[in-house]
């Protein structure tokens, strides 16, 4: 099976990118050649997505699957439709968990949950997305195949306030600062390593019942946020200082958490995984966040120029942190 990963060597896709070829995938991956990441065996095509007119080489070929790790915008998908129309028989579009309804009416997601998220950019062009795709596969049967990450991390932490690509909170744990934790920290959430999330998605690849579906893929573990927290202190060997704020007071003080916090984590979320389970035979998350996470401190361990210790970011903590105290 030949298939192209455009990306194919960030905190999601790495792990899918070696899967793909532990299986015998015939793997290629399109991008610019500034990742550090090297996926062994996989073949390369150095270009930019965004400059079609000068890949060459990309329009000598035929795919089995093409996924676009790095579609964002309706234009991104407009353009993949007139590069691959006839020249694959799969093409999977990487959405977001964040497009479901937000908030929700019912807090167990499903497939069919309704795609609206008024409170951010990123989700509405996710949304609008999907529904070109849909258009595409309804009017000319365009085989579209749609996958919806949630919180999901390899070589990122994955917390609400001062974490994914940044260091913030867990150097704060270390330095024995106060974090800031949203609400009173019992709502539920789910976070998926990537190894995890490869093992549904690998499966998906070239599987001609999945054409014109869509599907989410994480982990069954649920988990609170204060528990979420207080596994990555105990990895990293301290005690959390926890100060918990309302999710509407962050915002209103740092208006820039509100795609990431009232327009993704404020609220309970449970996943019903039942579909991906049901389209690739014998998918199971095996990877506990307080194993994911010892392994994401390793990597970060081992690869430290990856640590981002973001001033601005440590300047909202604490702007957030003062207001508060001085109601």
């Amino acid at each position: 099976m030949k298939v192209l990963f455009i990306g194919g060597t960030g905190n999601i896709s790495t792990a899918s990118s070696r899967l793909a070829l532990a299986k015998g995938i015939d793997l290629y991956l399109l991008n610019r050649g500034n990742s550090n990441t090297r996926i062994v065996g996989a073949k390369s095509i150095i270009g930019d997505i965004g400059q079609p007119d000068a890949l060459r080489e990309l329009k000598e070929h035929e795919w089995d699957v093409v996924v676009n790790w790095i579609a964002f915008t309706p234009e991104d998908i407009e353009r993949d439709i007139q590069l691959f129309r006839g020249k694959t028989k799969q093409y999977i579009f990487i959405s977001s968990a964040s497009c479901y309804q937000t908030p929700l009416t019912y807090p167990v997601i499903t497939e069919s949950t309704p795609l609206v998220n008024n409170l951010w950019d990123y989700s509405q062009n996710k949304i609008r997305c999907e529904h070109r795709l849909q258009k595409a596969y309804r009017e000319e049967e365009f085989p579209i195949t749609i996958v919806r990450p949630s919180l999901t991390y390899d070589t990122v932490i994955p917390i609400a306030i001062g974490g994914f690509d940044k260091y913030n909170t867990a150097n704060r744990i270390l330095t024995g600062k106060e974090i800031i934790v949203h609400g009173d920290g019992t709502s539920l959430w789910t976070v998926t390593h990537s190894d995890d999330f490869a093992k549904g998605f690998v499966g998906l690849l070239g599987l001609r019942q999945a054409i014109g579906h869509a599907f989410h893929i994480t982990s069954d573990e649920v988990l609170s946020w204060n528990m979420i927290y207080k596994i990555l202190a105990d990895a990293l060997g301290k005690e959390a200082k926890i100060v918990h704020i309302a999710s509407d007071f962050i915002c209103s003080v740092e208006p820039s958490f509100t795609g990431t916090l009232l327009a993704d984590k404020a609220e309970s979320v449970l996943f019903d995984n039942t579909k991906i389970k049901t389209f690739v035979s014998g998918f199971k998350a095996t990877i506990p966040f307080a194993e994911g996470i010892k392994r994401t401190l390793s990597w970060l361990h081992d690869n430290p120029e990856f640590i981002n210790i973001d001033q601005q970011t440590e300047e909202k903590i604490e702007n957030i942190l003062s207001v508060y105290r001085s109601q």
